[in-house]
Parts: structure tokens; sequence; C-alpha cells
């Protein structure tokens, strides 16, 4: 058998649970699970559906067709369908710290990630030792002002080469062109840090500090031309008090950005995210 998980938002109207489903059952298919929203705001529809089909190498791409000709065009729909035995392809960016990209590296390497990982993309050379240790192909390609434009051009030609479906910036410390995130729409994760009130800055846990704020955080979206200001995906505090350090808050904050940005990576790679008007639907 074959599993596969479809994704669709489209205009909400009665029926459309049972036409999907009654359609997948004709098809010779077999809905396994099911979830869906309806954004009454907005009039939208969302479902995710996890489904399965005899293996037949033609059954597939026979269903998408039909499905496309017959159920989505009469209903206006956005859809997806992904096999789930594939790995997506997931290319990192990183400059000089290391914590998330050990974590992802280790998470990767214990089977916990369903994903590739063809390669690595810094603008420093700092980490290069640990792509070696996990035996990931390192590219180093540095970005000044005067040479961004080249940079970007070689690693947009990397990735496009390797086949990379998404990317994570792994604390990668450079401002994306619009261009080069244009290039991958919802393709994108990054991971911040995220304060109440907001701190930016070079080091704005030390701002957090000195202003005794009660609540840390991070943020995980999808990278858009708009700088941090991408749907969000996943996001988690932790309560801090005067009895912590700038040392402490750093640490915690650094275990927030792991956290959150492997619950990004996880969600996307299992299709349970539906970007909609710059907001996230988050399938559990």
């Amino acid at each position: 058998m074959k599993r596969t998980t479809l994704i669709i938002n489209c205009p909400d109207k009665k029926g459309i649970i049972a036409t999907v489903t009654n359609f997948i059952l004709l098809k010779k298919g077999n809905t396994l699970h099911l979830e869906q929203h309806v954004d009454r705001e907005q009039g939208e529809f969302f479902m995710r559906l996890d489904c399965e089909f005899d293996s037949d190498k033609d059954t597939l791409p026979n269903f998408k067709e039909t499905f496309h000709k017959e159920i989505a065009i009469a209903n206006n729909m956005k859809w997806e369908m992904y096999d789930a035995a594939t790995k997506p392809r997931m290319a990192i960016l990183v400059s000089k710290y290391d914590h998330c990209l050990y974590d992802i590296l280790g998470r990767y390497a214990s089977d916990e990630l369903h994903v590739e990982i063809p390669m690595i993309i810094s603008n420093h050379n700092d980490l290069q030792h640990v792509a070696e240790k996990f035996e990931i192909p390192f590219h180093y390609l540095p970005v000044t002002k005067d040479t961004k434009k080249t940079a970007e051009t070689k690693q947009i030609q990397l990735l496009e080469e390797a086949g990379v479906d998404f990317i994570v910036l792994a604390r990668y410390m450079q401002i994306l062109s619009a261009d080069f995130v244009n290039r991958f729409p919802n393709k994108i994760i990054n991971i911040h840090h995220s304060f109440l009130p907001a701190f930016p800055g070079a080091k704005p846990y030390h701002s957090a500090y000195k202003r005794g704020v009660k609540i840390i955080g991070a943020t995980s979206h999808y990278v858009t031309s708009d700088l941090d200001e991408g749907p969000i995906i996943e996001q988690e505090i932790v309560r801090v008090s005067h009895l912590h350090t700038v040392e402490d808050f750093i640490l915690k904050g650094r275990d927030l950005e792991k956290i959150v940005l492997s619950r990004a990576i996880k969600n996307h790679t299992q299709h349970k995210i539906l970007v909609y008007d710059n907001k996230t639907v988050i399938f559990s």
C-alpha cells in the first residue's frame, strides 16, 4: 500500500469532506485520518487527510489528474498531495552559533527527522568540522556588502542543483534578499528569540535582563520579504525571574530555539502546515 497526505484549502461550503472522501473511496483509496478547520471570518475551509492506495505505480498520477479535473477545479481548491515515504530534502544555512545546528543534526542522525540533508551552507567556516562529523557537504560562501548578490546567486545555484525542497536558517545571521526569498515561498524556516517587550540589536538577552522581563521565548516562522513578519509556525516561552543571570537567559533562550525550530521542521516535513493570509493552520 502507498500512504499519502492530501492537504486542501478552498472556499467553505457544505459537503466538501464527503466529496473528497467519497472520491478517494471511488478510486480504491482508504481514508486513515482526517482533520479539518473552518475560518468563519474568511469563509475558508482547510483539511489535511492521510490515505492509502494500492501500490500500483500509476495509481497516484492518475488520482492527481482526475482529482484536479473533477474535484479541485469545481471547488476552487488549492491542494497538494505528498507521498509519505518520500523524505523532503532540507538544506541548512548557518553562521557561527552552533546550538541549533547540533540539535538538528543530532535528531537527523537518530532518525527523528524524516528528511535528507544534502548540504550545509555558511557565510563562515567555523562550523565546517560539525558538517564533516555528520558527513554532510559543507559550502563556505562568505558574505560582505559587496559580495552579497554574488554569494546569493551561488547559494541559489547550489540549492536548485541539489533539488532542495526547503531551507532551514539555523541562526543564519544574514538578511536574505527579496529575490532569494521569492524563489522559495513558504519553504524557508527561520528561528529567533521573542520577547515582550521586543528587544532588537546584537544583545537582546542583555537588554531583556536589564528590563527585568519575566518571560522569554522563541518563534519559528516562514521567511518573507518583510523581515521577521512571515507566517508563524511555532512558539514557546519560559518564565524567568530576578534570580536568573544574563547567562541563564542566554542558555534558556538557546534551549527554546532548539525546541521550537525542531517542532517547526517536523510540522513542515509531515505536511501539517497550511499557509493562508500570512497565518498558518497547524494540524495535530
